[in-house]
């Protein structure tokens, strides 16, 4: 593993390039690995995979950091007044009753509030303190399960679900990522090395689609494209594949999982699936339902693609340096706005899934990179550097209220349907500052490991790439949270 040691002194601009550098170098190493090998019963002893709970999983990611205290997690509220001392913010919104008896979220999600007894509520998600902390770093560790930057390429568990389980219908693709650009926004080359099917090759990859609204497009082929002229075309694609200058830095193995993954890309433009990356053809009273913008829209995409045979869904509320839950400054006004955008959607997808009889095999979780607080950057001992842009000690105006700083001692994470039990509440953080996961704390291995073993994968699954063993859980040391499941 490559060690990354950080200076939390040194300016952002500094450790991000030195990030950039060597998540490059991991990059172009993963184009030149050949085939990983599974390991076989090796120093983790024989691994039996544990019988399945759920045939297929959709994250619902609030890229940017969402604040347990103004969401999941509701704390002693006080509302804004000008000299509010900013030590006595802890949570902006006031709590409200939900389907579960002693279970309380914050105002403004209502409709989740009416699906709670459908699913798990955890309190007590922690992320390492990483030093000075960059999204994309825990983005990172969290989709893949390791620190950044490897040695190598690390697959995203979307990844790890297309290789090992591959897609139950196999025109759909088996890992598709919904909601975020990877061009064009800050960030963008960080967020390029997770989403990605790192050593695994091309053909376990994702499907990204940006626009949920355009989906139908992109597995279309062009507009007056004949079926002959479209086969000729991708016949000489492939070609000038084989041609390209990468071809010498590429080895066979993924040289031909990049010409597979189009075969498939080919099969599915030329398949009757491809109606269900079309959400213009749901009905208007649902598409309205699910309307409240790309993540929601993303929302409809993901149970139209699930019900057509996709195996993992990522929807994102996209991750943006400053925007949507990256909360520097104006927290409460918008929190407030986040929760409109993804209230209504999350509760009808758990509602649509269960309609269907697909919620009992369906894994959907609600997770987020870290959580915030109003005086803490990291958590108790952290030398992380002051990110917030509002740095006050009582309230002067509107934008100084809500939680401006990273705060990874303790966040919340929803789970509904794949076996997990309903109407739980797992774990908690103190009521008081710092808010720290105090019961039944979950690190990013074992909630993998969960996730995992409602798949179906052992937790301690690897492949030997480049002579490395590399695990579906760090070392393969993640522990299924059995108490989750019914």
């Amino acid at each position: 593993m490559m060690n990354f040691h950080e200076d939390p002194s040194a300016p952002e601009s500094i450790v991000r390039r030195d990030f950039l550098c060597r998540l490059s170098a991991a990059g172009a190493a993963a184009l030149a690995s050949g085939a990983p090998r599974l390991l076989a019963n090796g120093s983790l002893g024989e691994i039996e995979h544990p019988r399945p709970k759920a045939d297929a999983c959709i994250l619902l990611w609030m890229a940017g950091g969402m604040a347990g205290p103004d969401t999941f997690d509701p704390k002693r509220y006080h509302p804004f007044e000008k000299g509010l001392p900013v030590k006595e913010m802890l949570s902006t919104f006031p709590a409200i009753d939900t389907a579960v008896d002693d279970i309380k979220i914050c105002q403004g999600l209502e409709n989740i509030a009416s699906v709670m007894d459908r699913g798990t509520l955890i309190r007590s998600h922690v992320q390492p303190d990483l030093g000075s902390i960059l999204h994309s770093r825990h983005q990172y560790h969290w989709h893949t399960g390791y620190v950044p930057p490897q040695t190598v390429a690390a697959p995203h568990i979307g990844a790890w679900m297309a290789r090992v389980l591959g897609a139950p219908n196999e025109v759909m693709p088996a890992f598709i990522n919904i909601g975020q650009r990877l061009e064009g926004i800050g960030e963008s080359e960080e967020l390029k090395a997770f989403t990605t099917a790192g050593f695994f090759g091309s053909e376990f990859g994702p499907m990204n689609l940006p626009y949920p609204d355009q989906a139908a497009v992109s597995v279309r082929p062009p507009k007056g494209m004949e079926s002959q002229r479209f086969a000729n075309r991708n016949r000489l694609f492939r070609k000038l594949v084989d041609a390209s200058p990468d071809r010498d830095r590429m080895s066979d193995y993924q040289q031909e999982s990049m010409l597979r993954s189009m075969d498939a890309a080919y099969r599915l433009l030329s398949s009757k699936d491809r109606e269900a990356f079309d959400i213009t053809l749901e009905p208007k009273e649902s598409f309205e339902k699910y309307d409240t913008g790309r993540f929601g829209q993303g929302c409809l995409l993901a149970r139209r693609l699930v019900e057509s045979g996709a195996r993992f869904v990522e929807v994102t509320t996209e991750y943006v340096p400053f925007l949507h839950w990256d909360t520097h400054n104006d927290g409460h006004t918008t929190t407030a706005r986040m929760h409109q955008e993804i209230d209504r959607p999350i509760a009808q997808l758990i509602r649509d899934l269960e309609d269907r009889k697909l919620l009992d095999r369906t894994l959907v979780i609600v997770a987020s990179e870290f959580s915030r607080d109003a005086l803490m950057e990291g958590k108790p001992g952290s030398n992380a550097n002051d990110q917030a842009r509002e740095k006050v000690d009582a309230l002067g105006e509107m934008k100084h209220y809500g939680l401006h700083r990273h705060f990874t001692g303790g966040s919340s994470v929803l789970m509904f349907g794949g076996g997990i039990k309903k109407g739980q509440l797992y774990g908690s953080t103190s009521p008081e500052r710092p808010l720290v996961a105090i019961e039944n704390p979950v690190s990013i291995e074992d909630l993998h490991a969960t996730i995992m073993t409602a798949m179906g994968i052992s937790p301690r699954m690897g492949y030997e790439i480049e002579g490395r063993p590399f695990y579906v859980t760090e070392d393969g040391n993640g522990r299924s949270v059995d108490a989750l499941f019914a």
